[in-house]
């Protein structure tokens, strides 16, 4: 539907702008990036005077349409929106940049959108978070043991997101409760003789707390010269993981470990004979995990996994030969420019609900986690907190520079659409099955 003729409503259309970058900040979307679809909604309406300046934390609009200025200020969401929300939400944001939806009509889609009961129900979300840490824990070590905690722990830890899936203001102290109670138990386990290896059990169910789209967003947002917003986000992924490690050792010390202690209280993990192909089957299971975990749209999963397995192969070919803590850089170097292209060109889920997982598999949260650790075990080794540093520098730089290679490829070769649209229908016919 065409509205061009329809008259616009100031207010109106402010509010609807208002509540669309709130739910772009839910998605975790650049504010550089919130600001241009905002103002680029506004344009279209006739508002070009429009100013839009965008934090993590708040949206500041003032548009003037010919009689007089309005200014509004909004604060952050603090609704975290699943994957296939994010898609909705990218899906009316581009529609109303073409003028497809009125400001009202988009109101009442974004409050369907916000309400929208995830699709599927809670049993799959507990099976699908045991599912996503086994695929983890074979990506991590593949020993049997380790895959069995990974199932128990992952399968707790998604009961206690179902409990709190109505209660956001339990969003905050749910990490260090998941976290304490995954200690506890992990160290009752040692204690007891029983065969688990903290290193990677503790890991595993717990990485969908971990924030590294957090964390390497802030990196983009500084490297872009917003220093509010990237050191805003930056603090706050950093706060999150200092939960994350208080919360472990908080379970430690109930059972009787000291801070100290929680590096040495390991075991040591022998990987399993099919240890060469297992990493591979994990990232397809983790697939399958985060797929229900987090409902993502139905279109959605063949590219998904496309996108990890091509980000997990260029992380893994980049470790071998340049070393860990620059791998991430090749890992999103494949993932953001692939994320734009499926969107883009082969018109499949925005590039934010294909590469979000992708984020959680390089595990630059799980690395920071393991280095908070061990720095509360020793705060005298600062080589765990340079290694992040150098970690979270080398995947923000791996997505500015894929989104740049996406532009320029775009640019550079117009016409290639055409010669692959044909795989694009094809993997959308193989996705909507």
């Amino acid at each position: 539907m065409n509205t061009e003729s329809a008259p616009t409503d100031t207010s109106t259309l402010l509010d609807f702008i208002v509540r669309l970058g709130q739910a772009y900040l839910a998605c975790g979307e650049q504010t550089a990036l919130v600001e241009l679809y905002l103002r680029r909604i506004a344009s279209v309406h006739g508002m070009r005077q429009t100013r839009v300046v965008a934090f993590s934390t708040a949206l500041f609009i003032t548009a003037h349409d010919r009689n007089e200025e309005c200014v509004t200020l909004a604060g952050a969401p603090t609704q975290v929106l699943r994957l296939d929300q994010i898609a909705d939400v990218y899906t009316l944001g581009e529609e109303a940049q073409r003028r497809e939806v009125t400001p009202r009509q988009g109101m009442e889609r974004l409050t369907e959108l916000l309400r929208k009961a995830p699709r599927f129900g809670p049993l799959a979300v507990i099976v699908g978070h045991a599912i996503l840490s086994i695929g983890l824990a074979l990506v991590l070590m593949p020993a049997l043991r380790n895959l069995a905690a990974a199932a128990v722990l992952g399968a707790l830890v998604g009961v206690l997101k179902v409990f709190n899936q109505d209660k956001p203001i339990l969003a905050a102290p749910l990490s260090v409760v998941a976290a304490a109670l995954v200690s506890v138990l992990v160290f009752l386990g040692v204690k007891y003789g029983l065969p688990v290896d903290p290193q990677y059990a503790l890991v595993a169910p717990l990485v969908t707390f971990l924030p590294g789209a957090m964390l390497t967003f802030g990196m983009v947002e500084l490297a872009y010269g917003d220093m509010v917003s990237g050191s805003s986000r930056l603090t706050t992924g950093l706060v999150e993981l200092v939960l994350l490690a208080f919360g472990l050792t908080a379970g430690a010390l109930f059972v009787g470990y000291r801070p100290e202690n929680l590096v040495d209280a390991t075991v040591e993990s022998v990987a399993a004979p099919w240890a060469g192909l297992a990493p591979w089957v994990g990232v397809v299971v983790f697939s399958i995990g985060v797929y229900l975990t987090f409902s993502a749209p139905r279109n959605s999963f063949w590219w998904m996994l496309l996108v990890l397995l091509l980000a997990f192969a260029a992380q893994q070919f980049a470790a071998v030969r340049f070393g860990k803590e620059i791998s991430g850089f090749f890992g999103t170097l494949v993932a953001t420019p692939l994320g734009y292209l499926i969107h883009k060109r082969f018109k499949g889920p925005p590039s934010m609900v294909t590469f979000l997982p992708s984020f959680w598999l390089l595990v630059p949260g799980a690395l920071g986690l393991l280095t908070v650790k061990r720095l509360l075990s020793d705060p005298a080794r600062i080589d765990g907190l340079i290694s992040v540093a150098f970690a979270l520098a080398s995947i923000a730089l791996g997505t500015l520079v894929g989104a740049s290679l996406y532009k320029w490829l775009t640019e550079r070769f117009g016409g290639w659409q055409l010669q692959i649209g044909r795989v694009g229908r094809y993997f959308r016919r193989r996705a909507d099955r």
